[in-house]
């Protein structure tokens, strides 16, 4: 071993290993980025998976509606979903509506209207 710059000590102890070590380092490094070909067949197996998922019976059955009945159903199901809403909304709270009576509405102090005047 080469001794070190800065003493006379050598830079790494000689090794009492007598076996050969062989390295494992190869030139021939594989391509991280897939080829057409493969990525082409891989999609093509996923197709053919799913073709043989779909069940042929359910397909026939499946309904495609008109523009005019599909905003219908749109709206019915925005209608219901905010009922839904609505109702969990309301079910927990504990105030009661009531009608507003003349001595609320005498009550209400008047807007007053703010009259700016500018500087001459």
């Amino acid at each position: 071993m080469a001794p070190s710059l800065e003493s006379a000590r050598p830079i790494m102890a000689p090794s009492a290993r007598t076996s050969v070590r062989m390295s494992t380092y190869s030139t021939m490094a594989p391509s991280l980025a897939p080829t057409t070909d493969s990525a082409g067949a891989e999609i093509s197996d996923i197709e053919k998976g799913l073709d043989r998922m779909e069940n042929k019976a359910l397909s026939k059955q499946r309904v495609v509606l008109s523009e005019e009945k599909w905003a219908n159903m749109s709206k019915l199901a925005l209608g219901a979903k905010l009922e839904r809403a609505l109702d969990r909304r309301m079910s927990s709270q504990d105030a009661v509506m009531r009608p507003r009576t003349n001595s609320n509405i005498k009550n209400k102090p008047k807007s007053v209207p703010l009259i700016v005047q500018e500087k001459a």
